[in-house]
């Protein structure tokens, strides 16, 4: 049953996608014609409502909107410039000093965020155009802007791992923030790192030093700011709140930052906010209720099972297994944004990694990981595509200066699969 329902869901699904239609109906649909492989219509159609209903029925769920507002608010008051001067402050001393602070930039406001996009134009807008004017090669001002980027799909607060905490089963949303922030931490540091030996070769600028009393009114100005990741990571790690007690500190704290404090947004711009993130949010839910309906075609039909008993067919060895499931995930990030992929293959991939010895969590970490790097690698990768835009510069040109930068982050990918302690020791720390 398993072949032909496979064939069928991906045949479904393929024709649909490449005649436009949304992706949630394509979906629901494919998962539909494999399910009447086994019943007839009216109990496919019945059962198929009633797994996408459940599906949302979750108390967890509050948090995906919550901190969409936030972001969406944080995006549109004016912090960009603070986090810049504060970047600044971290990185200015180091070779390739500009360069430096756009990583860190990039890392501080993707956290803020939780927007890859948004990190990069909102940083990349203000520190491109600096490198540029500082003489900098502009492939490699954009290289930077764009490998950086996606650090703020792994530093919390990420959307992306609240919806594979519900996809996985229950994976918990504490274990991933936290083992996701070391992730991405590790990848920025790496990314300065490569960085700062590029630019010392080149030749590149530091920035000149910072007098105490400038550098002292540049934390103030980003204190507020700051504290946002503050109040997520350390009222999370301290068991103070939940993931979902957290998303709503942090819409208050956003309107607080830009209706009261910074001043950089009038009120009145709350209603396009919230319909904003209404929005962002029915695609989401949809996405979810689909990917339900979607789930319980392929367990109904076997397919996990059999791409399972394929997959371990080939090699029963955990280091075979996990290069096999990283280089599909790889592939599948460069031809599909990241909500679908963690939606559709989360289910298939899940129960592979879980025979071979992998917790959940750490998975889950290694997935989002993977799809990141989807993010900023042709064909499709939208972050590749936003980067290159803000740069003003040839896809290719970015594509070639990016060269060091992608090998960098297959290693590190390789160090997030078979080391597990280098992800999970803060999660273990906090008894999550």
């Amino acid at each position: 049953m398993a072949g032909p329902a496979s064939l069928i869901l991906i045949s479904v699904f393929g024709v649909l996608t490449l005649l436009g239609i949304p992706l949630a109906i394509a979906i629901t649909a494919a998962a539909l014609a494999a399910v009447m492989l086994v019943v007839p219509l009216d109990m496919a159609l019945f059962t198929s409502a009633q797994k996408m209903l459940a599906s949302l029925d979750s108390f967890s769920l509050l948090a995906v909107p919550f901190f969409i507002l936030s972001g969406v608010i944080m995006n549109s008051g004016g912090i960009a410039v603070r986090l810049v001067d504060f970047a600044k402050l971290i990185a200015g001393r180091i070779p390739g000093s500009l360069a430096q602070t756009n990583i860190a930039g990039n890392m501080l406001f993707g956290s803020i965020s939780g927007s890859a996009i948004a990190a990069s134009t909102s940083i990349g807008g203000v520190m491109v155009p600096m490198q540029k004017r500082e003489g900098y090669d502009p492939g490699f001002a954009a290289a930077v802007n764009i490998a950086s980027a996606p650090t703020g799909m792994l530093i919390p607060p990420s959307t992306a791992f609240i919806i594979y905490s519900l996809i996985s089963g229950g994976a918990s949303i504490a274990a991933l923030f936290l083992g996701g922030a070391v992730a991405g931490v590790v990848w920025g540091v790496s990314m300065m790192i490569l960085t700062g030996f590029i630019a010392k070769k080149r030749g590149w600028p530091v920035a000149p030093r910072i007098g105490l009393s400038e550098a002292i009114q540049v934390v103030i100005r980003a204190i507020p700011s700051l504290m946002l990741i503050v109040f997520i990571l350390g009222g999370i790690m301290m068991g103070v709140v939940t993931a979902v007690e957290a998303s709503g500190i942090a819409v208050i704290y956003t309107m607080l930052l830009a209706f009261v404090i910074h001043r950089t947004m009038p009120i009145n711009a709350l209603p396009r906010f919230l319909m904003e993130t209404v929005h962002m949010t029915g695609t989401i839910m949809l996405l979810l209720a689909a990917s339900a309906a979607l789930s319980f075609a392929m367990a109904f039909t076997g397919i996990p099972a059999a791409v399972t008993s394929l997959i371990l067919s080939i090699s029963d060895d955990p280091i075979m297994v996990m290069l096999i499931v990283n280089i599909l995930l790889l592939v599948v990030g460069c031809f599909m944004d990241m909500g679908p992929a963690i939606l559709i293959f989360t289910p298939i991939l899940l129960p592979i990694a879980q025979k071979v010895g992998y917790d959940p969590v750490h998975f889950g970490i290694i997935m989002i990981f993977n799809l990141a790097i989807g993010t900023i690698t042709p064909p499709v990768g939208t972050g590749l595509f936003v980067g290159a835009g803000v740069a003003r510069v040839r896809v290719e040109t970015a594509v070639k200066a990016l060269g060091p930068f992608y090998l960098l982050l297959f290693a590190i990918l390789m160090l997030v699969t078979y080391w597990p302690g280098l992800t999970m020791w803060l999660p273990r720390y906090f008894g999550l």
